[in-house]
């Protein structure tokens, strides 16, 4: 689940936190990279656990009515279709998922307010009156109402960005991304595996991890190579007043084209503009596009570099 895009940002941050520190130990820039992307994977199972608190919430609504001292009879035969949701009983019943809270515990009930107001806007939506007037329900009408809902009040949730923010500085940036791995895992979930179902790994495989330690070395350890590549093709640019931020996107960026020789060089430069873009001044984009560039081109002049 932790993608390229997230494992760069993440190394832009920690290389960024280590010129700001004195303490110059590699072995810490690993450990708070590990950790950094370890929470982005917490994210993941905080929204899915969204899904079910929700879930939890509307249970409990119910169930205090009916107990209400003089119930209605709205108060005694509730719509329980939301309660019998299919895909999250099968989701609440993950093994995956379980363990992972397990040994990871985490909560929603620091942000009852939000929830109960979140569930108070799906029960109120269209989506929702669409699916709970229908005679029957299959596996798969549960499965996309809940893809429906994530994508209509969580994805871009402005309130939801907020806390999120708040519960974690790691977080910040992850969101979007995250966000959008758990609509895929909504859409794969098969009603055939049970509480087998198989939830998105951390890492693909073994590699994509290994290409975060491996970036973060060489970017580390080759400094004064990059940065003299960098000062040499900035010369109509007074180098001392290079943005920080926008030299340790290049340096990055000179760290992967060198050491991954199967990554092509124009995706890794298209990565690191559009991180230009996000994280540094408004000309970022422009001026790392154009240093990277005339690097890689002397660069493959001189038969440093082959791939495109």
């Amino acid at each position: 689940m932790i993608n390229r895009i997230l494992i760069r940002t993440r190394i832009v941050q920690i290389v960024y936190s280590w010129y700001q520190n004195t303490n110059k130990d590699l072995r810490i820039a690993e450990k708070e990279l590990l950790f950094g992307l370890q929470k982005s994977y917490d994210l993941y199972y905080y929204l899915l656990l969204l899904i079910v608190e929700l879930t939890r919430t509307y249970d409990a609504r119910i169930e205090a009515k009916r107990n209400r001292y003089l119930p209605s009879d709205e108060d005694l035969n509730p719509n329980v279709k939301l309660i019998d949701n299919k895909f999250v009983k099968q989701l609440s019943q993950n093994n995956q998922f379980n363990k992972y809270l397990g040994e990871r515990p985490m909560s929603w009930s620091e942000h009852d307010a939000f929830v109960k107001n979140l569930l108070d806007e799906i029960l109120s939506s269209d989506t929702y009156a669409d699916y709970s007037s229908k005679t029957k329900l299959t596996y798969s009408d549960d499965q996309e109402f809940w893809r429906k809902i994530f994508k209509q009040f969580v994805h871009n949730n402005e309130k939801l960005d907020e806390i999120l923010e708040d519960e974690s500085i790691f977080w910040n940036d992850d969101i979007e991304i995250v966000q959008t791995f758990v609509m895929k895992s909504i859409k794969q979930f098969s009603e055939e595996a049970g509480e087998n179902q198989r939830l998105l790994p951390m890492f693909k495989d073994d590699e994509d991890r290994q290409f975060a330690l491996k970036l973060l070395h060489d970017t580390i350890l080759n400094e004064q190579k990059y940065r003299q590549l960098i000062e040499h093709h900035s010369e109509k640019w007074d180098f001392d007043r290079i943005a920080f931020m926008d030299m340790i996107i290049m340096q990055v960026a000179l760290a992967e084209i060198h050491t991954f020789e199967t990554i092509p060089t124009s995706v890794s430069l298209n990565e690191y503009i559009e991180l230009a873009k996000l994280y540094s001044t408004p000309k970022s984009g422009t001026f790392v596009n154009g240093i990277l560039d005339a690097i890689v081109v002397d660069l493959r002049k001189k038969n440093i570099i082959f791939k495109n």
